[in-house]
């Protein structure tokens, strides 16, 4: 069987507190490992997508509205659904003990946020930064 859900591929998390969030695979175990044995990715996603705006609004409240929040979570693959999307990020400080340590989960999500609005900046994957609709 052909392995689809690799690095960079672009999911939809499907249940748990961040449903309907799109997300980018930065590690996958199809294997699993010793503390979860079942197939699961690491990943980075969007928790607050960008707003619309518009140029009327001041440059703070522009600013404020290009703003992405993100989060770090692992999560198994019956909870995902992969998409036909991709996204190229360089996420080398994001590693699986990130999710251990909460200090280290700070700084990584940082790193992630900043990286996720440069990429929005340029106006490439919009599809990506766009609010999910059902």
């Amino acid at each position: 069987m052909v392995k689809f859900l690799k690095p960079g591929k672009v999911v939809v998390v499907l249940s748990g507190r961040f449903a309907g969030k799109k997300a980018v695979i930065v590690k996958n175990h199809d294997d699993g490992t010793s503390t979860r044995p079942y197939g699961h990715a690491l990943l980075v996603g969007l928790q607050k997508e960008p707003r619309k705006v518009t140029k009327r609004q001041n440059q703070k409240k522009q600013e404020k509205k290009c703003s992405v929040k993100t989060f770090i979570k692992t999560v198994n693959y019956n909870h995902l659904m992969p998409t036909r999307y991709t996204l190229d990020l360089d996420l080398k400080n994001v590693t699986g003990d990130v999710l251990e340590n909460t200090t280290k989960k700070v700084e990584a999500r940082k790193e992630c946020k900043k990286l996720l609005e440069e990429k929005f900046k340029t106006g490439k994957n919009r599809w990506f930064f766009s609010k999910l609709r059902f």
